[in-house]
């Protein structure tokens, strides 16, 4: 597995980057994780849209959509050119008439996920987690040859994160909130709140996402660290990770 990050803001992106939205890829599969705001543009320096197989939608916020519609048009172009041999698979849950839009003519088909849906790409498995978000929002799983990613969605901190991401070798999770934020916001994880998970699931490696924009977003990773002890990153355009 290899996951690069193309974009790592809640919200919206800020300047030439991208809100949420990630590139998984094994041998025989590109998957990207959401598709918001700033992903098109940001993921064509790695990948050839063409070459993109399946979107995996966490939910119907805009930071984590907004760019799906265009590449429905993008479709259907390098269908009509012969760029693309095959629909766009795109997965969502239904628990949104979001749903319905996602299949666009023959282009892009929609498949539906919820807790109860396993995927598998070839030797990679997929698993989903409900969380606890003002719109509903999946946790995933990815799993192949013995080593586990997970990546958050947007979550409050629930049961649903925290038994979806136990032993994760990496744990990509939105840190949305400072440690000042707690009891004041609500929908999303503060930095310890981050940390607590991550400890107590005996996570391998944790990777910090979905940043606000205020406040010195570096300040998130010295408060995750006041209660995980493991290995810490920050999300930023570009970054790769390999299992």
């Amino acid at each position: 597995m290899k996951i690069t990050i193309i974009g790592q803001w809640g919200a919206y992106p800020e300047k030439g980057e991208a809100s949420t939205c990630y590139l998984l890829q094994t041998e025989n599969y590109n998957i990207l994780i959401d598709c918001g705001s700033g992903a098109l543009a940001s993921v064509q320096k790695y990948i050839s849209l063409d070459d993109i197989d399946a979107i995996l939608i966490s939910h119907y916020h805009w930071d984590h959509i907004a760019d799906i519609f265009p590449y429905q048009y993008n479709t259907a172009i390098s269908f009509n050119t012969g760029k693309r041999k095959k629909p766009l698979e795109i997965y969502g849950h239904k628990k949104d008439d979001m749903f319905l839009k996602l299949n666009y003519n023959e282009y892009c088909i929609s498949k539906e996920i919820d807790e109860k849906t396993i995927l598998n790409f070839d030797s990679l498995k997929v698993s989903f987690n409900w969380c606890k978000h003002p719109a509903p929002s999946l946790a995933m799983k990815f799993q192949e040859n013995g080593k586990s990613f997970v990546f958050s969605g947007d979550t409050e901190y629930c049961e649903g994160i925290v038994e979806i991401s136990k032993n994760a070798d990496i744990f990509l999770c939105e840190c949305s909130f400072y440690d000042e934020d707690f009891g004041k916001l609500k929908g999303h994880l503060t930095a310890g709140e981050v940390g607590e998970i991550s400890n107590k699931n005996n996570v391998k490696n944790l990777v910090l996402t979905h940043f606000p924009h205020y406040g010195e977003i570096n300040m998130l990773k010295e408060q995750v660290s006041n209660k995980f002890k493991g290995n810490i990153e920050m999300a930023s355009k570009g970054k790769v990770f390999e299992l």
